[in-house]
């Protein structure tokens, strides 16, 4: 059962939505302002954070960017206005989404979803395993074994991309442009030689992968067995 974590300091507000929710198979944590928000999240482990603008203590946008800093969930803003400017003041201080009042709580069901659903699946991503290597973006380890091997970045993100896609072909421009970016201003060499290290830091430790150069075209990383 997820916990939810609803923000706001208005009691009927919390619950109406504490109501609905509940229905929905959800647990809900009731916070009145910010400060207990974060109270909250520090003694239970929340899944989302539904946030009304419009606080003492601590506005919404504070609280939002108190969270973002401390924890990886996804957060809605709940806001009486429908200007632009809140919405942007919103997205800038690190909310996924918003919702103006008055809304029906179904919609809200259905952006809370949408939310667990995309995070959940984030999360399968950033742990990725080939054999017995492990490659965690979360923490930017790579574990092979009982080793645990901390990289350079850049030889971190170029691995992790290899092995999210194992046996497809990558141009050097292709991850140049994906890793280093487009206004990159080195040369496709860069590519060559972090290949190179990944080569040696690996070719010795596990059989598990290789990475095999692609002759005319470029580089792609092989499971073992494949």
């Amino acid at each position: 059962m997820s916990n939810i974590l609803i923000v706001d300091d208005d009691r009927n507000i919390l619950k109406l939505v504490n109501i609905h929710l509940t229905k929905q198979g959800y647990n809900v944590l009731e916070a009145k302002d910010g400060m207990e928000a974060l109270q909250i999240l520090k003694r239970e482990k929340c899944s989302l954070a539904v946030v009304d603008v419009m606080m003492p203590y601590l506005d919404g946008f504070s609280l939002t960017k108190e969270i973002r800093s401390q924890y990886n969930i996804p957060i809605i803003i709940l806001t009486a206005k429908s200007q632009i400017e809140d919405k942007e003041q919103g997205f800038q201080a690190g909310t996924d989404d918003y919702l103006v009042k008055p809304f029906e709580p179904k919609e809200l069901t259905f952006r809370i979803k949408a939310l667990l659903r995309r995070y959940d699946d984030q999360q399968v991503e950033h742990i990725i395993r080939i054999g017995n290597t492990t490659i965690n973006k979360n923490s930017y380890e790579v574990k092979s074994g009982d080793r645990t091997i901390l990289l350079p970045l850049k030889e971190f993100e170029l691995l992790h991309f290899l092995m999210t896609k194992p046996s497809q072909v990558f141009s050097r421009q292709h991850l140049i442009e994906h890793i280093w970016g487009f206004d990159f201003e080195g040369d496709e060499r860069t590519v060559d030689v972090h290949i190179k290290r990944l080569r040696e830091r690996f070719s010795k430790m596990t059989d598990d992968f290789h990475i095999k150069t692609v002759r005319g075209v470029g580089y792609s990383l092989e499971a073992k067995g494949e």
